[in-house]
């Protein structure tokens, strides 16, 4: 189930034109009815501008901003570092990556892309981070947010959809549910997950093959804690993924349970089926969701949750079923999230997370916390759900 239709059909903010006519009259000065239709137009988008604020412009397209250098956060000392280390939040380590905005929500947070390479994997890719308003709100200067590593299906080089797609509304289900205290408001960070356009490497380091396992569960991490306030424990860390990347994001957390503690896996495979393997069986059992499940379930924990995603007009559920069936106890917490006439594609998926799979993760994940507010103030925004 490798060919993923991500069904994004959506362009970004990016690109938009204005019109330069220079206000010339034709046929005895009278303007042409377009023009004057345009005017009344611009005259009515800069109330909404005004009203609204910079984000209307966005959303509307009217300016651009795209490929500008953009920064996440404020940068913190070394002893407050230290400080908040002892309370299980990891401030920024660096060294700090160069952003570049790649798009704009309509509430004027942003997705920006950078170039990783990965110190321990070796293996060059981009990487789209979003984070929430929250993560820049004061109340939360001092917090840690959770990270949800987001994979794609299909290619998955050398774009993201979740990233380069805006459109799918991953970005926006997660703050709508934030906002509506349904969901908890998480980093997003959207790699890579293959190493070219020919070949799946099943999110694994297969024998001569560049190491996307190592890429994805410690050169991606790693990226994040030096760039963004993250917790110091596995609670703070989870996969979402589809399709292809929906078998790596709930293969990651069987295999090191030890860094990740959940995983929404959508339209998934069970077990690898790369034809790069070429036999070589034991490294392949080696990252096999049913015998990482079945040795995790041996060890007795740590206890992982995964949420598979079906779509009732795509196969697949049988055996999503099946595993859970086979594999769905002790340590190894499953549940299924029934997409109704949801398709093999994004945007079915994050109809699924909107209809109770942020809701569930959430639920399993650690939550952000905001500083007391004095008395009379009123309570922090983005309110997360326990």
């Amino acid at each position: 189930m490798h060919q993923d239709q991500q069904g994004d059909g959506s362009a970004t903010t990016d690109g938009a034109t204005t019109d330069g006519g220079n206000g010339a009259t034709t046929g005895g000065g009278r303007r042409p009815a377009r023009r004057r239709r345009r005017i009344l137009i611009s005259g009515g988008l800069g109330l909404v501008l005004v009203a609204g604020g910079g984000a209307a412009g966005y959303h509307y397209g009217l300016f651009s901003d795209i490929g500008d250098p953009v920064s996440f956060g404020k940068s913190r000392t070394a002893a407050a570092t230290t400080s908040d280390e002892r309370s299980g939040v990891s401030m920024p380590t660096g060294p700090k990556a160069e952003f570049v905005r790649t798009s704009r929500l309509p509430d004027g947070t942003q997705i920006a892309r950078t170039t990783l390479t990965g110190a321990k994997s070796g293996f060059t890719g981009d990487v789209w981070v979003w984070v929430p308003k929250e993560y820049d709100d004061p109340a939360y200067a001092d917090s840690a947010f959770p990270v949800l590593i987001s994979l794609p299906g299909g290619r998955g080089y050398p774009t993201n959809y979740w990233g380069t797609g805006p459109g799918l509304g991953l970005q926006q289900a997660v703050s709508d549910g934030a906002k509506a205290g349904t969901s908890l408001p998480f980093i997003l960070v959207m790699p890579v997950h293959n190493a070219d356009t020919k070949h799946h490497f099943d999110a694994s380091d297969i024998p001569g093959q560049p190491k996307m396992g190592t890429w994805m569960v410690e050169d991606v991490p790693d990226f994040t804690k030096a760039n963004f306030r993250t917790f110091t424990s596995r609670d703070g860390w989870a996969f979402m993924g589809s399709s292809a990347g929906g078998f790596g994001a709930f293969k990651h957390v069987l295999k090191y349970p030890d860094r990740f503690k959940a995983a929404i896996a959508s339209g998934v495979d069970i077990v690898p089926d790369s034809p790069l393997w070429k036999g070589n069986t034991q490294a392949m059992d080696e990252n096999n969701p049913e015998k990482l499940a079945a040795k995790l379930i041996k060890a007795g924990g740590p206890d992982v949750y995964v949420n598979f995603q079906i779509g009732t007009a795509e196969t697949g559920r049988e055996k999503a079923e099946q595993f859970m069936k086979d594999y769905g106890k002790g340590p190894v917490h499953t549940t299924l999230q029934v997409i109704q006439d949801g398709e093999h594609n994004g945007k079915s998926y994050v109809r699924g997370m909107r209809e109770g799979a942020l809701e569930w993760i959430s639920k399993v994940m650690s939550a952000p916390t905001p500083k007391p507010r004095p008395a009379g103030s009123g309570s922090a925004s983005g309110a997360a759900p326990r």
